[in-house]
């Protein structure tokens, strides 16, 4: 019995526990990246959402490449992706032959801490190569320097081969190879649409670049200029202005559209949540236009519309987390404001049929702006006399921007109080929010803005949100549209989406505007429940459990039990991110699908009807 009594509190005392020298564990740098991957390069995913984990490993080996080409080293970058394998192979100075293994797999290790190697790099950490060695089943690095090369092999961050040896006939540069962890990745693979994506933006960003992926060539001789063209299209009121400086290149017009819209870059990092950088040349264009005008023009005036592409150079960046989302160097307001001021004025007065064109555009949209006011007034008194407090809003305790928990910050925007009733049950109040629709929206598709503040609903649902002057100000990290998967479910979905483009696209644009997928079938026996999301995951389940199952075909989010729904909206949550390919093609769309073209649209359907 005393023996027995020693076994079971061996390690224990008084049940707790022993907290004591043994317990202290110290991992390695590859070893703390397996274990907290979220750290370096947020969130897994499968590789349908552009911000999933794989296309953050393929950005980290395609930007050292690209540094190089920025320190005048090597004009071609090679990529080739087959079946989740990754191979790029840069032209570059190639990583010293005796720190190969050194620089793929110690943090903290790498020539970009000294200017005078690499002057305006993205990776200041030297993390992102040893992210991409600890995440993957099988990663390989050649250098090629005066016709030697060393190569060294790892398997899920472990050394498994180096060697060196002779290559008289290879250029100088660097060879990576790479295969992401299915263990800690699962199911994954990459939307090569979202990989040309990137392609087209670092030849943008880098005149003169040639990327050859899967053979297909990237190359773009007017720099942020091509870039702003592919997007916006022909839907530009007036030709773009154009600046390129030692550090500050962009691009600027107006389309025809609400609200505003950026793509920002640093160092050529895409900022999706902008930063110092986007601000201060928002401010710079407001004062060239009121300089060159000799006016003091609204910036709301001067921005409606507005659509520019806009890339700096920083010797030492800081970003807001390691996937570099947002800048937060203060020190670059200042010269950022003042060129751009003056490449704004320079322009405006070598194009003054430019110029008339944008001085019509802001009077236009200062007459609309006085027009909305007025309209604004009426609707917050009547919103007054309702109630204090937004009806319909089921609010959460944290907000986008609060340091705690802001980031995971959501707000459902639900079909009917059943639907809104299981989400209600199963949410996290601390995070996520609910706003419930009383039925379908209106479809506000053509109508000027003044048409939010006559419909109640959108006017309450945009309040919630928070973004009535600014979609800088959404009160959540993520906008979640959670309808049924029926006809009816649908088409709510739509009319929201039409919603959102029509006046506030940059909240699509930067990427927080999400769909929720819900199960359509639960499959069941004694034993086990599975649940679907299509009819083959269906046939799968009814496969694998075998014997007498049960199916129940879900019709609506409320026909899902709250205790069922809770893991749906948290630990087993599915969201595809709303995305827009090009600018251009938006206007359009909306027009052709919710646009008054009633026979056009009919004989669409009746055309394609399976």
């Amino acid at each position: 019995m005393e023996a027995m009594a020693k076994t079971a509190t061996n390690g224990r005392a008084n049940g707790k526990a022993t907290y004591d020298e043994s317990k202290i564990k110290t991992l390695s740098s590859l070893e703390h990246i397996r274990l907290r991957t979220g750290m370096y390069i947020g969130r897994l995913g499968s590789g349908d959402d552009p911000d999933d984990g794989i296309y953050i490993l393929l950005k980290e080996v395609v930007d050292n490449a690209v540094d190089e080409f920025i320190m005048g080293c090597g004009k071609q970058v090679d990529i080739e992706i087959d079946e989740g394998r990754v191979k790029v192979r840069d032209y570059g100075r190639g990583i010293p032959l005796g720190k190969v293994v050194e620089c793929v797999s110690v943090i903290n290790t790498g020539a970009k801490y000294n200017d005078d190697v690499f002057q305006f790099s993205v990776g200041l950490n030297g993390v992102g190569t040893k992210a991409v060695n600890a995440l993957s089943a099988h990663f390989v690095v050649r250098s090629y320097r005066d016709g030697q090369c060393a190569e060294v092999l790892f398997e899920r961050g472990e050394l498994k081969k180096q060697k060196k040896s002779r290559a008289p006939n290879a250029p100088d540069g660097t060879y990576v190879e790479f295969l992401p962890d299915p263990t800690i990745f699962g199911e994954c693979a990459f939307n090569h649409e979202f990989v040309e994506r990137r392609m087209w933006n670092y030849a943008c960003l880098n005149r003169g670049l040639r990327l050859y992926f899967n053979r297909q060539k990237f190359e773009s001789k007017q720099g942020l200029l091509d870039l702003l063209k592919s997007e916006a299209g022909d839907s530009v009121l007036y030709p773009p202005a154009y600046y390129k400086g030692q550090y500050l290149e962009f691009a600027f017009t107006h389309v025809h559209s609400y609200g505003e819209s950026y793509r920002s870059f640093v160092n050529g990092q895409y900022t999706a949540d902008g930063g110092t950088h986007q601000s201060a040349f928002r401010e710079g264009v407001l004062k060239g236009v009121n300089e060159f005008y000799k006016k003091t023009f609204n910036g709301v005036d001067v921005r409606d519309g507005a659509f520019g592409v806009v890339a700096v150079k920083v010797k030492e960046p800081v970003f807001e987390s390691q996937t570099k989302n947002k800048l937060g160097n203060t020190d670059v307001r200042g010269w950022i404001v003042n060129q751009t001021r003056e490449a704004i004025v320079d322009f405006l007065h070598k194009n003054r049929e430019t110029a008339q064109k944008l001085e019509a555009r802001i009077i236009h949209n200062e007459k609309l702006r006085k027009e909305l006011n007025a309209v604004k007034k009426e609707a917050k008194e009547a919103a007054r006399r309702i109630e204090i407090k937004i009806p319909q809003l089921k609010d959460c305790k944290f907000h986008k921007g609060d340091e705690k928990r802001g980031e995971d910050s959501m707000i459902f925007i639900a079909e009917g109080q059943s639907a809104a009733g299981s989400i209600v049950s199963s949410r996290d109040p601390e995070t996520q929010a609910i706003f419930t629709l009383k039925g379908k929206p209106q479809n506000l598709c053509g109508k000027t803005r003044a048409s939010i503040y006559k419909n109640e609903e959108l006017y309450n649902m945009m309040m919630a949100l928070g973004i009535e002057e600014d979609v800088e100000n959404l009160r959540y990290d993520s906008v979640v549209l959670a309808t049924d998967a029926d006809e009816d479910g649908f088409h709510i979905r739509t009319l929201l989406m039409t919603f959102f483009l029509t006046y506030f696209e940059e909240l699509v644009t930067s990427g927080h505007l999400y769909i929720l997928e819900t199960p359509l079938f639960r499959v069941r026996n004694k034993r086990q429940t599975l649940y679907c999301y299509d009819q083959r995951e269906r046939e799968r389940a009814e496969n694998r459990l075998k014997g007498s199952v049960e199916v129940t075909r879900f019709k609506g989010l409320g026909e899902i039990s709250p205790k069922e729904f809770g893991q749906f909206i948290n630990g087993d949550m599915r969201l595809v991110k709303v995305a827009v390919r090009s600018l251009d093609t938006v206007p359009q769309t909306l027009s052709f699908y919710m646009g008054r073209n009633t026979p056009e649209r009919r004989d669409y359907i009746m055309e394609h009807l399976v």
